[in-house]
């Protein structure tokens, strides 16, 4: 039985340095491309100025023979795709239609949301008649009326706005849940983008201080993410 011989430990030793000869038609290299080759006995060593990457190449070895991994300039080249980034606009609200569905249940805390909320829709030039506000019994509700709103075709994005707190029975986490899968529904029903600003809190302390407080307001944070993404639908994504 023929025994394989252990290849050589390979060991990088600069020695000479080759510059490649820049070309100026279509098939130039890319700015990425490398810039210079280190040889040495059993590897190379590729390095680009422009991203400053270096990447080593060790020979296979087969029967005494090295595979020449690399031939051309092209061979060499990294490829790298043009990344495109798309996303809405928060500088100008002007000509955007908003409709917001506000829960009465709880209303000493949604109606501090819903001025948040149209208060942000002003600083950002959203026109008063623009802006559609219908009240829905609770949160559970919000989701199906959000639903038909997106359908209707008149608005650029809607707004849900409610508030559960915790009790002393589990009709707390049916409510929530059921409005988080309601209002996430209605948006991939309608192709509409529906805004989740319901407050989920244990308490009514903990309620007040998102809705004006001491942890801001939770309406005006609804209102911005819904300007965003009115504008990422309207201009990027028709």
């Amino acid at each position: 039985m023929k025994s394989l011989a252990s290849p050589p430990s390979l060991r990088l030793t600069p020695t000479t340095r080759h510059h490649l000869p820049s070309r100026q038609s279509s098939s130039a290299c890319h700015p990425h491309v490398v810039s210079s080759v280190i040889k040495s006995n059993n590897s190379l060593s590729f390095s680009s100025a422009a991203s400053g990457i270096c990447f080593t190449f060790s020979h296979c070895l087969l029967k005494g023979q090295y595979f020449k991994m690399l031939r051309s300039c092209k061979e060499l080249r990294l490829e790298t795709s043009a990344v495109r980034h798309v996303t809405g606009s928060l500088i100008r609200g002007e000509g955007l239609r908003f409709a917001i569905v506000v829960a009465r249940f709880n209303e000493v805390v949604t109606k501090l949301l819903l001025e948040g909320a149209i208060e942000t829709f002003k600083k950002y030039s959203v026109r008063e008649e623009d802006i559609e506000v219908i009240w829905v019994p609770g949160s559970f509700e919000i989701g199906v009326v959000a639903q038909k709103l997106g359908k209707s075709g008149k608005f650029h994005a809607v707004l849900c706005i409610g508030a559960v707190i915790r009790g002393d029975t589990t009709h707390y986490d049916a409510v929530a849940n059921s409005a988080a899968s309601g209002v996430l529904s209605a948006g991939i029903n309608s192709g509409v983008p529906c805004i989740f600003g319901v407050l989920t809190c244990e308490d009514m302390d903990q309620a007040l201080n998102r809705s004006g407080g001491k942890a801001g307001n939770k309406g005006a944070e609804t209102a911005l993410t819904a300007l965003e993404m009115a504008s990422l639908f309207e201009h990027h994504l028709k």
